[in-house]
């Protein structure tokens, strides 16, 4: 008890420091409508947000500006994609896929704003539950995590990557170990960081400070993004609200339990290493449907499908942030771009985080969620405009943006020229249904890989029994060779067996 007395009087404490300062509301209110700007665009994404400002904000400003700008264009853009969703039935992003499924035939209904009154709450109360959990459980796992040593860290950071790339592939898991695996090649470039030699470089001098992370998130996140924009230009009317955008309490308090059954889901799916907001809102969405006693209306006009979505995937920002901080693995897209601010800051996300990193980002997020919650009643009709502007405009400008971001990093053209690499890579990938997420986050977890992989074999003089003789390290490698059996076509097979039988 005294502990978690302690842990809120260091919450409160760093709550009021962002409170008394002006600053605060100035980037946060801006963060905030880019994330909601970008969110209602179709075309663009949350990731596509937080990438931007990474490239432009990452490193410029002092970092506790920098992580009110990054997380409050993330919570805004979650919930910006439900605007779209709901008068389009074009989800504005992944995350708001679900929403439309109930969203848009209550304003062919008339009840537009209503709709949108209900997923402004909804959003606002997800985050807050996603928040929570993350003041909560970032803690324990914190002190567990305290006794990782340098095996643990190395088979953590390759079963993030096997497992973003399982749980984000379309159809085959193996592409998404291969996508993770170019990452973990990728960041293997540049200087060896235990005998400081050369790897990989090809005599190119650029290369000897290794893959920049900034123009990687650039070119893998938002050249495939642009590029699919332009090619599908489809924009439907925007449907015309009638009456005010104001929360439903009557409906609110009647759902208060699918509310807080979303929330919880949410953020547990938020918690699984690349997995993502979209993933959160359909496992809530399907849960809702089987569990609900008007499970029928589900795709029709339902209140409560439309909540379970839209709290799902707004607790899964959270969720998310809970691996990302705790063990330096990203829970989502979005987070592996926060994740790049990080390292850009010098700052390393893990057991040796500093604690006071961690209140300031909850803090930031329960002020990122009001703003996001004011904002949206009061501006919902600004919003709705910008869902008119073509496309034709708005995605060169983002990819001006994207371009003087990454620019921005280093000041060189070899950065242009990576970003163009990596972002033709990645649309190939995409092509082929290669999911790009894992390939970023073995960018970002590669060195912690390689790092901590060489230097157990260097204490134990090359005995690879070192990864199995620690209880965590087992553990983990235990994990590893399940995730990678589990997908073999026998073992698949056996599964369907096995489901067959028990229904």
């Amino acid at each position: 008890m005294e502990f978690l007395f302690g842990q809120l009087a260091g919450f409160g404490a760093a709550f009021a420091a962002l409170v008394s300062d002006p600053w605060t509301y100035a980037y946060l209110v801006t963060s905030v409508f880019l994330g909601i700007a970008f969110g209602a665009l179709p075309g663009l994404t949350a990731t596509l947000a937080v990438t931007i400002l990474t490239g432009f904000f990452g490193d410029k400003i002092p970092l506790d500006y920098s992580l009110i700008a990054l997380l409050g264009a993330y919570v805004g853009a979650i919930y910006g994609g439900s605007y779209p969703s709901i008068l389009l039935n074009i989800p504005g992003t992944a995350a708001s896929a679900a929403t439309a499924m109930d969203g848009y035939p209550l304003a062919r209904e008339g009840r537009g704003a209503e709709a949108l009154g209900l997923t402004t709450t909804a959003s606002f109360l997800g985050t807050l539950v996603g928040t929570l959990a993350l003041l909560i459980f970032v803690w324990v796992l914190l002190l567990i995590s305290k006794n990782i040593a340098s095996p643990e860290k190395a088979l953590l950071a390759l079963f993030g990557i096997l497992l973003s790339g399982t749980l984000m592939s379309e159809d085959l898991a193996i592409k998404g170990w291969i996508a993770g695996l170019i990452g973990l090649a990728l960041a293997m470039v540049g200087m060896d960081p235990i005998l400081s030699e050369a790897r990989y470089t090809f005599g190119w001098a650029y290369l000897l400070s290794g893959i920049a992370v900034v123009p990687v998130l650039m070119g893998a996140f938002a050249i495939p993004q642009i590029i699919e924009g332009m090619r599908h230009m489809d924009t439907g009317e925007v449907a015309t609200l009638t009456g005010r955008i104001l929360p439903n309490m009557t409906a609110v308090r009647r759902y208060l339990p699918t509310i807080g059954r979303s929330g919880v889901i949410g953020t547990g799916v938020g918690a699984l290493p690349g997995v993502g907001e979209d993933v959160a809102g359909w496992v809530s969405y399907g849960v809702g449907k089987t569990v609900s006693a008007d499970g029928d209306k589900f795709g029709k006009g339902s209140l409560e499908g439309l909540l379970s979505s839209e709290t799902a995937n707004n607790a899964c920002i959270g969720g998310a942030l809970i691996p990302l901080l705790v063990l330096g693995i990203p829970g989502s897209p979005p987070a592996a771009a926060l994740m790049g601010a990080f390292k850009i800051n010098n700052v390393i996300p893990g057991p040796t985080i500093d604690p006071d990193i961690i209140l300031r980002v909850v803090a930031i997020m329960v002020l990122a969620s009001f703003t996001m919650f004011v904002m949206g009643l009061f501006t919902a009709r600004v919003f709705i405009r910008i869902l008119r502007i073509p496309q034709t405009l708005f995605l060169p400008l983002v990819m001006i943006l994207t371009t003087i971001g990454s620019f921005s990093v280093g000041g060189g053209l070899n950065d242009l020229y990576l970003m163009l690499g990596v972002g033709l890579v990645a649309y190939l990938m995409n092509l082929m249904r290669y999911p790009i997420a894992p390939l970023v986050i073995g960018v970002i977890l590669g060195g912690m890989f390689d790092e901590t992989f060489r230097r157990s074999l260097l204490l134990s003089d090359g005995d690879l029994s070192v990864f199995v003789s620690r209880p965590g390290s087992a553990i983990l490698l235990t994990l590893i060779l399940a995730l990678i059996l589990g997908q073999l076509p026998v073992a698949k097979r056996a599964m369907t067996r096995l489901k067959g039988r028990n229904a």
